[in-house]
Parts: C-alpha cells; sequence; structure tokens
C-alpha cells in the first residue's frame, strides 16, 4: 500500500497544481468577428508595453482558442494606461495631431529659405489654427492644463491665431513655442487621443465611456477607467458562486450590477433600454461580463487602418493563426507599410500579401472584414476561399495587381476611380471584370487626354480577367495555349488599326472610335451576329483577310467576350508584348 501511496502522491500533487494553475488565469476565448478582432487588440496592447512578459503575464491557452491572462496581473495593471498607449502607437501617424506638427516642421523648413513667401503657407496655417482649436482639443487641453508646462502657448493660439500676416521672426517663434508645446508626452497623448477617439473608435463602438455625449468634456482616462478598467478590476476580485447572470459571450456568471449591454458596439444590438421587443417574454438577457466588454473595447486595435477602411481577417482555426494573420508588428507589419510617395488606398493588397505568405497553402476559406473610415459606413464581409488564393498567387496575375496598384485611379468626371481596389473585390467576390473593362475602353474613346491611362489599366484588367477564367477552368494547370490564342487575336486587332490608319494617311484613330463604340456595345450584350457583321464589313474595306481565328467566336459566349476583348484591345491600340510570359508557363 505504501507503494501505491508513493506513486499517486505525485499525481496527486500535479493535478492540485493544475488546478492552483487554471485557478490563477483568467481565459479569453475566440468568438465572433468583433470579439476575436478583440484578441488581436489585446494582444497588441500587451506586445506594446515592454514590462508585461508573455507566457509569465499572459499566454496562448492550451487549447489554441484563447488568451490566457494571469489573475494578479489583471488586478495590478493599468489597463487605462496601457489602452490609451496602444491607440496612440498604432493610430497616432494619422492623427490631425501629427498632422499639424507636421505641417509647422514644413513651415519652418520653408522659413529658413531665402524664397520664402508666407502667402504659400496660408492653407497650413488655417489647418493648424482649425485644428489645434477644434472643441475637442480645447476640452482636452483643459482636462491637463494643470499638468504640462507652457500652457500660455496654447491659450495665445486661443487669443492670436497663426496668420501670414505677421512678421517671419515672430511666426517662427510662434510656431517653435507651439511645436515643444505639443511634444510634450500628455498632450500627444491627449490631442492624439481625441483625434482617434472621433476618428476610429467611434466607428466601433459609441454611447458608452468617453463617447457618451455627456462626458464630451470630461476626462478621457477617468471615464474610461470608470467604465471598463475598474470593473474588470472589480469582477475579477469578486466572487461569483451565486450571480445568476451569464455573459451572453463566453457564459461566464456575473451580478446584475457588472453586466455590460451589447449595444454600446455598433451595428451589433439596437439600444436595448428601449427596444425589448426582439427578447423572449421583452426580457434582455444580452449582457457582457466586464471581461467580454473590455475585449469588445479592443476591436478598433485589432483592425488595420490600410488606405480608407479598415480590415479584419476572421479565423476561428486557432488563436495563433488569428494573430498571425493580423500581426501589426513584426517583418509583415513593416512590409506593408504605405511609403511616403505612395498615393494610392490598396486597401486589400496588405490581406493579399498575409494570405499569400509561408502559410497559406494551409489555409481554408478565409473571411475579410472591412469597414469604412466614413461615419456611416458599415461592415462588409468577404470570404477567401482556396480557389481564389490560388488565382491570387498566380505569379502572373499578382504581377498585373501590382502594376496596377501603382496607378490605380482613372478619373470619372469629376470623381477617381480605384481600378486596383475593384479589380480585387471582383475577384474576391466571383465577379467578372468586363463590365470594368467596358468602361474603360469606352473611357479611352471618349476622353483623348485619358485614353492612354484607360487603355494601359484595361490591358492589365483584361489579362487578370482571363487568367481568371482559363484558371478556374483548368484547376490550376498550364494555360499557355489558350492565353496564346487570345492574344493572337489581340494582335490581329492593332494589325487591323494600322491597316485602317494608314489608309487614312493618318495616326489618329478618331476615323474608327465609331466602328469600335459599336462593337464595344455588341460585345456587352453578347450579340455575336452584329458584332461579326461590323467585323466584315470593316474588314471588305481592307486588303486584309478574315483572321481564321474569329471561327472561335462561334463557340460560346465565354469564348466569344475573350476573344472579342482581346480584338478590340488591339483595334484601340494595345500591343504590349506578352508573348515570352506565355511561352514560359
Amino acid at each position: 500500500m505504501d507503494g501505491i501511496t508513493s506513486l499517486q502522491e505525485p499525481s496527486q500533487m500535479n493535478l492540485f497544481s493544475f488546478m492552483d494553475e487554471e485557478m490563477d488565469r483568467i481565459t479569453v476565448s475566440s468568438g465572433d468577428f468583433l470579439k476575436n478582432a478583440g484578441i488581436v487588440g489585446l494582444q497588441y496592447l500587451l506586445k506594446t508595453n515592454k514590462n508585461i512578459q508573455e507566457d509569465e503575464d499572459y499566454g496562448l491557452s492550451d487549447d489554441g482558442q484563447g488568451l490566457w491572462l494571469k489573475r494578479e496581473f489583471v488586478k495590478q495593471a493599468d489597463w487605462t494606461g496601457m489602452y490609451f498607449q496602444a491607440f496612440v502607437e498604432k493610430y497616432g501617424s494619422a492623427t490631425v495631431y501629427r498632422a499639424a506638427l507636421d505641417k509647422i516642421e514644413a513651415i519652418l523648413e520653408k522659413a529658413g529659405q531665402e524664397n520664402f513667401q508666407k502667402k504659400d503657407c496660408k492653407e497650413d496655417l488655417k489647418f493648424i489654427n482649425d485644428k489645434l482649436l477644434s472643441n475637442s482639443y480645447r476640452s482636452g487641453f483643459e482636462n491637463i492644463r494643470r499638468d504640462i508646462e507652457n500652457a500660455e502657448v496654447y491659450e495665445l493660439l486661443k487669443t492670436s491665431k497663426l496668420k501670414e500676416s505677421m512678421e517671419t521672426e515672430e511666426l517662427c517663434a510662434r510656431l517653435r513655442q507651439l511645436r515643444d508645446f505639443l511634444e510634450q508626452p500628455l498632450c500627444e497623448e491627449t490631442f492624439s487621443m481625441k483625434s482617434i477617439i472621433y476618428n476610429y473608435i467611434n466607428r466601433f463602438w459609441d454611447g458608452k465611456s468617453f463617447l457618451l455625449r455627456a462626458n464630451a468634456a470630461k476626462d478621457m482616462k477617468e471615464m474610461f477607467d470608470r467604465d471598463f478598467s475598474e470593473p474588470l478590476r472589480q469582477y475579477v476580485l469578486a466572487g461569483h458562486e451565486k450571480a445568476k447572470e451569464l455573459c451572453i459571450d463566453c457564459s461566464e456568471k456575473m451580478d446584475t450590477k457588472e453586466r455590460v449591454s451589447i449595444a454600446f458596439m455598433k451595428d451589433q444590438a439596437d439600444d436595448l433600454t428601449r427596444k425589448r421587443s426582439a427578447f423572449w417574454n421583452c426580457k434582455v438577457d444580452a449582457w457582457l461580463c466586464p471581461v467580454c466588454a473590455f475585449v469588445y473595447s479592443l476591436a478598433p486595435l485589432g483592425f488595420t487602418l490600410t488606405g480608407r477602411n479598415f480590415v479584419f481577417i476572421n479565423m476561428n482555426r486557432s488563436v495563433e493563426d488569428l494573430l498571425d494573420a493580423n500581426a501589426s508588428y513584426g517583418k509583415l507589419a513593416r512590409d506593408a507599410e504605405r511609403g511616403e510617395k505612395e498615393k494610392y488606398a490598396s486597401w486589400i493588397a496588405r490581406t493579399i500579401d498575409l494570405l499569400l505568405g509561408e502559410k497559406s497553402r494551409e489555409l481554408g476559406n478565409i473571411q475579410v472584414i472591412a469597414r469604412g473610415t466614413g461615419e456611416g459606413d458599415s461592415y462588409t464581409f468577404d470570404v477567401i476561399s482556396k480557389d481564389v488564393l490560388m488565382l491570387l498567387n498566380d505569379k502572373n496575375i499578382r504581377n498585373d495587381l501590382e502594376r496596377l496598384s501603382k496607378f490605380p485611379y482613372v478619373k470619372m468626371g469629376k470623381d477617381f476611380w480605384n481600378i486596383h481596389e475593384n479589380v480585387i473585390l471582383n475577384v474576391l467576390r466571383y465577379r467578372s471584370q468586363y463590365t470594368m473593362l467596358n468602361k474603360l475602353l469606352k473611357m479611352a474613346l471618349d476622353n483623348d487626354k485619358g485614353s492612354e491611362g484607360a487603355m494601359y489599366r484595361a490591358a492589365f484588367v483584361y489579362d487578370i480577367q482571363l487568367r481568371t477564367s482559363l484558371l478556374s477552368e483548368s484547376g490550376g494547370e498550364k494555360i499557355g495555349g489558350a492565353l496564346m490564342n487570345r492574344y493572337r487575336v489581340r494582335d490581329e486587332g492593332y494589325k487591323l488599326r494600322n491597316e485602317l490608319l494608314g489608309a487614312k494617311g493618318t495616326s489618329d484613330d478618331a476615323c474608327i472610335r465609331g466602328t469600335v463604340y459599336q462593337l464595344l456595345n455588341a460585345l456587352s450584350v453578347g450579340n455575336v451576329e452584329h458584332f461579326m457583321e461590323i467585323i466584315m464589313r470593316v474588314y471588305c474595306s481592307t486588303k486584309l483577310q478574315v483572321p481564321n481565328a474569329f471561327i472561335e467566336f462561334l463557340k460560346d459566349k465565354d469564348t466569344f467576350v475573350e476573344y472579342g476583348y482581346a480584338f478590340l484591345l488591339g483595334l484601340q491600340g494595345s500591343h504590349y508584348e506578352k508573348k515570352e510570359e506565355v511561352v514560359n508557363e
């Protein structure tokens, strides 16, 4: 018996040790896309604080479906301070606070040059005055004025705005004083957060803490600590054996006074105090515990701001994959950063780069959620399947997309059309590119100045559409022969163009635009007979023979469209060589 007892004791000790370890931790498990974004945001928050130790204060749960937090760490951590620090680090460079500082530096740099003209700074000075003296910045200043130095610099700005009529020395002196004032850490945090709250955070949640209208002029940190951080700490300290309420997300018990309405998250629930009809017997049970409420408040930190959209990749296979796909630090993030000279909003490009990384072959269907930065924008959802990943991973399609990303815009009236973004969305949503291609080719006819740009983009849009269709049909097998056939038809169109323009003795294609327009219309509605009638009539006016490839037009509608647009690209002047690429395939 003693031998058996001695063998059992270590096992019992290990069991008690395991139970103690479990009791000492709080696990935040994955859930819906906003909860998952909150988990990504939570890790980002923890990563930004160098004093927090991974695998000591937090880590991945054993089942891979959540993050655990050490209970003692949760009790002692400055959650409000870390929250503000993390948001400033992630979004600070995209705030008007940073823009105002950049404009101050730009004016001071110009002022040191011989040909400095103060009138050239008029718009920049107006920007600095208007943004720094906005109501939100004024209230932020009032909350910190006793804790910062040289508060009189801001007071002076309120009574005497910066003007181009000032003497250069006075203007520069004021700008230097303002720069030094703004660069104080507390000023940076306060003013940056004012911008972040009203431009980024409130796109995800509202009506609570510092985003409750009644709290607009109050101290932001005090409001967040009262509504999120302190309830989190108190919840961890309290026992809930007799609690009757259950969290709608994690199912943990909580007292009535601890519950938080999920309605503070935008587009997730109506005002539960007014609209109860959606619940059984009108009894509302959509409450979050303080832990889940805090995690949800971190959702904006889990999204990535790319161009004019917040993007999040939702994966439920494991939290590790979720964190890797949405990494906001390390090499992936550095590679995805927009260069200073880049002017395009290729918001999906980073997502594609992540998906097509080393782990892309292991991935299944992936949900990509985006939300525009506009106040009235809502969530959009795209599921990227393995088939789409295969298409986007094709080196030639990626090369075409990369070229489009460098020159993504064409002008349509007073607006600009992002071709790169729309092409990618069409691939993700299994939509044809031909509607866009038709518009581009018509733009090339209608706009003399923009014809070259429209044709340049149309060529790449067609190539992406053609490769997408052929790769989908072949299941990823070689498609070189089919590509060659289509591009031979394009070359025939280019020969016809040269023949027609040569007969007229001109390089101006105005003489063939009417014909091209009719062909585009016939192609857009799939009218093979009318298309061929025009083709035959045109060829009869030349010494050229109708190409044998035109027989392929009669096979089916898809073949007609593929050959038809290839021919029109050539007829409108597109003749860049792709034969070497095709042969190599």
